[in-house]
């Protein structure tokens, strides 16, 4: 079936449009009109919305929703199509075959998906949906945001959508809890907020993710790295060194870490750690583990800490948690200092020095007896490399640095940069440019990388050798 099955009862009416709303407007002479306001867009847009949701309102009536679960989507399709006709006919409504298509498709998508913006969802182009209220949907294609002519009736529509899809994951919003995290079927990742909290209407961000993960080589033909940089992340991560991705929102630290999470062995048993699951392991044997929001007496809450506690129990080669956000953090470190080696993981940080001390905030927040040095000491034994990615002014995602961790001097946590990324200059077409280098310093895991039988080519290690521009 579609996006989401329907049953008894599920699918609520939308209210009957106002008789008040005001007629599709006429042509005027050729004067320049004012900019509608976001207030007035709905009325303006001559795409026929509320005819549409009165259609779908009777189809509700007509179709036996028992049986819709048992029907495929080509057969509902056709029934729904069949049943728009009729419709189409009775009200004498003047539609070629190409309009009458596309009038089915969008009642289709009320009644199984997230209807107006279904149409986004499936546009592979579209990398982030960001709602702000009914009448403004904006979408980043290739780094830019654009406003589409999308829109929803009003808020109670755009609220009924919300609902649709938090109520598919399990969660729940309303004015007690205003909030919330959820994912599509799709693993795309949904943040919303509604009244009182959002002053104009629900605002939903959804970001979208690739049906087919990003593989490093992808990332490369992207500019995002040059070969030679993933050719030594595939290598460590094979090799077992633990991972931070950093990097601020919407850097790509997570498809980066969907990337590198295909240099694991098919042969280990992983286990995943998340909020609202997005994280696309292509190994056979994983695990995946997501927390629990609490319910409506404030009850029943599970955190990631208690889901990293209880991972280490169920006997994984590695741990991946999708981001670091708080007290898990320190459960995380004895993960990976406790023969879970090659755990990964992502946090909010703008470069690698600042991710260690996030790192350390974390873990003070688990309120734990544990003095400053000891705590960097578990950072510096427990985390091998970090790996800083950024997005650019122009859009593009780009990995800035690749960090080893080397230790401890006195009471700070040792680090080296291998590869960085050095801006040069920006284009007149606001492009940003610069160059890949190596640093010069010699990786510690690249002994481990050898003693596995990991190649690596030294000379990419050479300070004087361009490795790559964008």
């Amino acid at each position: 079936m579609g996006r989401f099955s329907l049953a008894r009862g599920a699918a609520p009416k939308p209210e009957p449009a106002p008789a008040d709303v005001a007629p599709e407007p006429k042509a005027a002479a050729p004067a320049p009109k004012p900019e509608p306001k976001p207030a007035a867009v709905a009325a303006a847009k001559p795409d026929h919305l509320d005819m549409r949701l009165r259609l779908h309102s009777r189809l509700i009536d007509e179709l036996d929703l028992s049986k819709l679960d048992k029907l495929g989507e080509a057969e509902l399709k056709r029934e729904v199509m069949r049943l728009v006709a009729d419709f189409a006919r009775g009200e004498r409504m003047a539609l070629n075959s190409a309009e009458l298509e596309a009038l089915g498709a969008s009642i289709y998508d009320e009644m199984v998906g997230l209807g107006p913006i279904e149409p986004l969802l499936k546009d592979d182009s579209i990398n982030d949906i960001l709602i702000n209220g009914p009448f403004q949907v904006y979408v980043e294609r290739r780094g830019e945001l654009e406003l589409t002519p999308i829109h929803f009736r009003d808020n109670d529509h755009l609220l009924r959508i919300v609902n649709r899809i938090v109520a598919g994951v399990g969660r729940r919003i309303d004015e007690s809890q205003p909030m919330v995290d959820a994912r599509l079927p799709d693993g795309s990742r949904v943040n919303a907020a509604i009244a009182p909290i959002a002053i104009d209407g629900a605002a939903v961000s959804i970001r979208k993710f690739s049906k087919k993960p990003f593989t490093l080589e992808k990332l490369v033909e992207f500019n995002a790295m040059p070969m030679a940089v993933a050719d030594f992340l595939h290598g460590a991560v094979k090799a077992r060194v633990s991972t931070v991705i950093s990097g601020g929102t919407g850097s790509g630290k997570t498809t980066l870490l969907n990337a590198l999470s295909a240099a694991i062995s098919h042969g280990e048993r992983l286990i995943t750690i998340e909020d609202a699951a997005e994280l696309q392991m292509q190994q056979p044997h994983v695990v995946r583990m997501e927390t629990r929001p609490p319910n409506i007496e404030g009850k029943g809450e599970i955190r990631q800490r208690e889901l990293v506690k209880n991972a280490l129990r169920m006997r994984p080669d590695r741990v991946i948690l999708g981001e670091v956000r708080s007290e898990e953090a320190f459960d995380m470190l004895q993960a990976m200092n406790t023969g879970h080696e090659g755990s990964m993981a992502t946090i909010h940080a703008n470069n690698p020095r600042e991710a260690v001390g996030r790192l350390e905030q974390m873990v003070a927040m688990g309120g734990l007896n544990i003095s400053p040095d000891a705590m960097r000491s578990q950072i510096a034994s427990a985390i091998g490399m970090i790996v800083q990615v950024m997005r650019m002014a122009d859009g593009k995602r780009k990995v800035t640095y690749v960090t080893e961790i080397v230790g401890m001097e006195g009471q700070v946590v040792q680090m080296q940069d291998i590869f960085v990324f050095n801006r040069t200059h920006t284009g007149a077409d606001g492009a940003v440019h610069g160059e890949f280098r190596a640093t010069g310093l010699r990786p510690r895991c690249l002994d481990e990388m050898l003693r596995r039988g990991i190649a690596y080519d030294t000379a990419n290690f050479d300070p004087s050798k361009v490795l790559g521009t964008a």
